[in-house]
C-alpha cells in the first residue's frame, strides 16, 4: 500500500491541498471547499491510502507551476498525473483538459463533446468532482448563457481564475467542439 504524500499550498486564491501517489499528483483542491472529508474519503478508499504530510518533489514542481500561472507565465501545466474516479469522470475530466486556456465552454457543449448530450448533469457532477482543480480546468466551464456556475473554490475564485486567462464574463471566446 502506498501513502498520498500530501502539502498544502497558499495560492493568491485560497489553501490548496496537493496530494501525490506513486510519483503522480492525485489532487491540487480547495483545501476549505464543501465537501472535503467526502472527497478525502473517497480518494484513500480507491487508492487504498492514506494521507501523509510530507513534502515530496512533486508538490515543489507543482507549486512552481502554480506561481507561474498565477503571475501569467503559464497556461499549459505540465505535470505527471494520476486520474481518480470512475471512468465517466475520467472521460469529462479528459475533455476538460482540452478547453484551451482563454476560452470558456458550456456544460452542454461539453455533453456534446462526449456524445451524451442528455448527460449535462452528469458531467456537472463530475466537473464537481475533479480533484485537480485549476490543472484540469473545471472553472473553464459556464452556464450555455456565459454564467457563472458552481465552483469548489468558490465562484469568486472561479471569476478571479477566468479574469487571470483574460476571459471576459461578457464577451469571452467559448470553445468549439
Amino acid at each position: 500500500m502506498s501513502d498520498i504524500l500530501i502539502h498544502t499550498y497558499d495560492s493568491p486564491l485560497g489553501v490548496l491541498l496537493l496530494g501525490v501517489y506513486k510519483e503522480r499528483l492525485c489532487m491540487a483542491d480547495w483545501k476549505y471547499r464543501k465537501q472535503r472529508e467526502a472527497q478525502d474519503r473517497s480518494l484513500q478508499q480507491l487508492l487504498h491510502s492514506k494521507y501523509i504530510e510530507q513534502i515530496h518533489p512533486l508538490h515543489q514542481e507543482a507549486i512552481h507551476q502554480f506561481e507561474a500561472y498565477f503571475q501569467g507565465r503559464l497556461t499549459e501545466f505540465n505535470l505527471p498525473l494520476h486520474l481518480v474516479g470512475t471512468e465517466f469522470q475520467q472521460q469529462v475530466w479528459r475533455a476538460l483538459q482540452q478547453v484551451q486556456y482563454g476560452t470558456w465552454c458550456s456544460y452542454a457543449a461539453l455533453s456534446r463533446k462526449l456524445h451524451n448530450e442528455k448527460a449535462i448533469r452528469a458531467v456537472a457532477a463530475a466537473n464537481g468532482a475533479n480533484r485537480l482543480s485549476i490543472i484540469i480546468p473545471c472553472h473553464r466551464i459556464l452556464g450555455s448563457n456565459g454564467a457563472l456556475t458552481g465552483y469548489a473554490g468558490g465562484l469568486r475564485a472561479k471569476e478571479k481564475l477566468l479574469r487571470l486567462e483574460k476571459i471576459s464574463l461578457n464577451h469571452g471566446q467559448q470553445c468549439l467542439f
